[in-house]
């Protein structure tokens, strides 16, 4: 109350968090860009060039930090100008979305200074090992929600346009990201439905896969539910908010292009990833349409999506192994997988789905 008797009104010491501009999210999406292709070469690096001599200072590392440098500094940067809003600006001042990241980037500080002591002392892992680091696994998770800021702004928001694109590209850094401890499992990079499978009867395994070949074949089936997973749980994530074209053209892109980065752009792999993003955009024009026809509130939306996207996206993987080197699995296994992942799909969807309202008649 003043001496005049009107009331005073009082500015709230902390308002609502506001959402980044658009232009900021993109300046976020190129920092990431740096990382991401730090992260590409510093893969390719350690499956061609690096032995296990070498340290931990190298030219590839040196890109990906730097990537990584940037965008954490950009975040703060974003939180620091918003000082005036807030008392305490490093813990209020984020835009919405983004200060989940900057915990992204105090976690992949931690692994990437526990990977320097790691390779420092025991050197660089080839091979298979570098999905296995523990440090490169706690850094990857890290540079994952670091670089998915843009994507939390985006769902802030409820806008179209750059944001969308922005959202899109920045859910693509992530599946590229979660590769590192996924490697292995990319079907993209097998060859087991162009070999052979006879199954023989009158075998008791025990439990235990007793053949090469049902080794292979299993293996084969797997990298297909694993690259399903890898690419479906993104995709509902951005379609229960809106049907997004070319979200999961840019999951398929971005995830193959790593691979071939990493492997040096080999045959008959290329093929296998250009016929799957091919059917990445087929499914994306689908799901567009899908949705201009029933609705955003259709029923049985999101699994309708998932088996969708999950079925064209195997199916493509499938033909171009086919027009590459030609499918030697039995019939019941290539469409069986094609079926398998389909339903994964459908299940995923249901499991993204909103709650129905509860019936309040039970």
């Amino acid at each position: 109350m003043t001496l005049s008797g009107i009331p005073r009104t009082t500015e709230p010491a902390t308002r609502p968090p506001e959402v980044a501009t658009a232009r900021e999210d993109l300046i976020t999406v190129l920092c990431s860009a740096v990382m991401i292709s730090g992260l590409a070469v510093d893969g390719w690096a350690h499956k061609n060039v690096i032995t296990t001599l070498e340290g931990f200072f190298t030219p590839y590392h040196a890109l990906m930090y730097a990537g990584y440098a940037l965008t954490a500094a950009w975040s703060f940067r974003m939180a620091y100008q918003r000082r005036h809003r807030v008392e305490l600006w490093w813990r209020d001042g984020w835009p919405r979305g983004y200060r989940l990241g900057a915990l992204g980037a105090l976690i992949f500080g931690v692994g990437g200074f526990g990977d320097m002591i790691w390779h420092q002392a025991i050197g660089i892992e080839i091979g298979l090992l570098p999905s296995f680091s523990p440090t490169h696994i706690l850094a990857s998770v890290g540079g994952i929600i670091l670089g998915t800021s843009p994507l939390r702004s985006w769902w802030a928001s409820g806008e179209g346009g750059l944001r969308s694109f922005t959202g899109v590209v920045a859910m693509t850094y992530a599946a590229m990201g979660a590769l590192v401890m996924l490697n292995y499992g990319a079907s993209m990079m097998t060859l087991a439905p162009t070999q052979p499978y006879e199954p023989v009867l009158g075998v008791d395994y025990g439990g235990i896969i007793d053949t090469a070949e049902e080794f292979l074949a299993v293996q084969g089936v797997s990298s297909y539910v694993i690259t399903t997973l890898l690419l479906t749980v993104p995709l509902l994530l951005m379609h229960r908010r809106r049907a997004t074209f070319g979200a999961g053209t840019a999951l398929v892109a971005g995830v193959s292009l790593r691979l071939m980065v990493i492997n040096e752009f080999p045959d008959p792999y290329l093929t296998v990833c250009v016929a799957a993003v091919c059917a990445g955009l087929l499914a994306d024009l689908a799901l567009v349409r899908l949705d201009a026809v029933r609705g955003p509130d259709a029923p049985l939306r999101l699994p309708a999506a998932g088996a969708l996207y999950a079925a064209l996206v195997c199916a493509g993987q499938l033909l171009g192994l086919q027009i590459a080197v030609g499918l030697r699995w039995p019939p019941e296994m290539w469409t069986g997988t094609v079926v398998l992942v389909a339903g994964l799909g459908a299940l995923l969807g249901g499991l993204a789905a909103r709650p129905a309202p509860a019936d309040t008649r039970i």
